[in-house]
């Protein structure tokens, strides 16, 4: 259940209401290190002690600077050699004050990082410390294992000039891929096209994934009904679907999209965290993988994974032809955290109804194995999800608009209220200025049939009018402009062999 979330892993809470700076701390209370247990070992250790003791330098000379009454301050310093911001905020036991640092200050910081590189062989991308006014001290040294926080990430160039200066064996898989991707993973339109028209000719085929991942119509559905049951749930993680896309962010830092297109066809793409494969392509110097090697030209940029545009894409996969294809993608396992658990009906039983109750009774994984099964053929209803979801404390009206979006809602429309389709009908004859003399609209009169309304003006008694209109509204919307001078039977007839057709296309 943890992989269902929204992507936003890894944020600390906040400790007592210290604002938070984006980063956690960890070290010894009074920056000292272990006694070392041999005479070289203490060396090393006296050594090492230097950037704490320089670090709580920093610390001490960023309380004298403080306002008066100051219980506790956090800094950060991110630097490279070419840029860098700061911030320090105090907290007393009222209020916090951000500002930034002195400029001596910086001058130790810089130093610090310089030390931090000859110790430990490369420097840290931030610094983190914390000091209280009783004196308990905490640094950490961020060497960019997570994408740094918003406002803190530089332009590429900085890495790339810092990196000269201060060359390291291996970066990151997302801040190798920040500075160095390229735009090697995009792929326009016109790319696309090309790319297709070249493939053909060199023969380039793709590979059938057959058996990796569930057939496109039953993973969008199931993907559906996950979204449902976290919106049910008020759950602010887990997937979504949007009009004609799925969305996934996993608490592992993968995601992916699903995107289904006209004549069913789809595109399934996202990354995993720390790929082996972009590994070996940013750090080993590896050739990038041909994602869409054999891709039709409608794989492209509009129906891609955001990651694509930061060199993060670790697979593509598309659904053409009741099959799914890939180029060099890795094989599904090895995509699994980057997508929810729409492996199998079983799996999404267990984790929607996980969601109604933990744990969940036998009635609840019935009602939840109803809900995907109706989902899978397109025919859930508000007492499907109700049956599962209690609308006394879920978000059955968010649940219903994530299955309606993803199309698996039965299609049959209730029925329309007679004084609804009197109103509707008046509207369109005034909103198109139809002349209505002899066809007061105050005594507009609606007759049900199977599918809709006859709504109409009756001819007055004793009289005799041809060719009066009549108007015929169905329970979807769809109004027709008829006459008298075509029996209603008749047109009744046809009216509701249209509607049945409508209902069918959109099934």
């Amino acid at each position: 259940m943890s992989d269902q979330n929204n992507g936003n892993p890894g944020e600390d809470k906040k400790k007592d209401e210290t604002p938070d700076l984006g980063f956690s701390l960890s070290g010894d209370s009074d920056g000292t290190a272990e006694p070392a247990g041999s005479d070289e070992a203490a060396e090393e250790s006296v050594a090492e002690s230097r950037d704490r003791v320089l670090a709580r330098q920093i610390a001490d000379a960023l309380g004298t600077a403080g306002p008066s009454g100051w219980t506790q301050l956090d800094a950060v310093f991110v630097l490279t050699t070419t840029a860098g911001v700061a911030e320090v905020v105090y907290v007393d036991s009222e209020r916090s004050m951000r500002t930034e640092p002195p400029a001596p200050v910086l001058e130790q910081v810089r130093e610090h990082r310089a030390l931090v590189a000859e110790l430990d062989g490369e420097p840290w991308w931030r610094l983190l410390v914390r000091l209280s006014a009783e004196g308990e001290f905490e640094v950490d040294y961020d060497f960019g294992d997570e994408p740094f926080p918003e406002g803190q990430l530089f332009d590429p160039e900085a890495y790339r000039t810092d990196l000269t200066e201060y060359p390291r064996e291996t970066l990151p898989v997302w801040l190798a891929a920040y500075i160095g991707h390229g735009n090697r993973q995009t792929r326009s339109p016109q790319e696309a096209a090309a790319a297709a028209r070249a493939d053909k000719a060199a023969k380039v085929w793709p590979v059938l994934a057959e058996n990796e991942f569930p057939d496109f119509p039953e993973m969008w559905a199931r993907w559906a009904c996950i979204g449902a049951a976290f919106v049910a749930a008020r759950s602010d993680w887990g997937p979504r679907v949007l009009p004609s896309m799925g969305w996934f962010e996993s608490s592992r830092r993968g995601g992916a999209t699903l995107y289904s297109l006209p004549n069913g066809r789809a595109v399934l793409s996202g990354g995993v965290w720390e790929s082996p494969n972009l590994d070996a392509t940013y750090n080993d110097g590896a050739a990038m993988p041909k994602f869409y090697a054999g891709a039709p030209d409608w794989v492209a940029n509009p129906v891609l994974n955001p990651r694509a545009a930061t060199g993060l894409l670790s697979f593509a996969y598309w659904w053409e032809g009741g099959r799914w294809y890939r180029g060099e993608s890795p094989a599904a396992e090895a995509c699994a955290t980057a997508v929810p658990g729409v492996w199998t009906a079983n799996t999404v039983v267990g984790i929607i109804a996980g969601l109604a109750a933990q744990p969940p009774s036998a009635e609840q994984r019935s009602a939840a194995a109803a809900l995907v099964s109706a989902a899978e053929v397109g025919v859930v209803t508000r007492e499907t999800v109700a049956n599962l979801f209690d609308e006394d404390r879920f978000d059955v009206d968010g649940a219903m608009y994530q299955l309606a979006l993803a199309g698996v809602v039965a299609s049959l429309p209730e029925q329309m209220p007679e004084d609804e389709a009197i109103f509707r009908v008046r509207g369109y004859i005034e909103g198109r200025g139809l002349d209505t003399t002899g066809y007061p609209l105050d005594q507009l009169a609606a007759d049900r049939f199977s599918c809709g309304w006859m709504v109409y003006v009756p001819v007055p008694r004793g009289e005799i009018a041809i060719g009066r209109a009549i108007f015929y509204i169905a329970d979807d919307g769809v109004l027709e402009h008829s006459s008298s001078s075509i029996a209603p039977t008749t047109f009744v007839k046809s009216f509701e062999q249209r509607f049945q057709e409508r209902q069918g296309a959109q099934a």
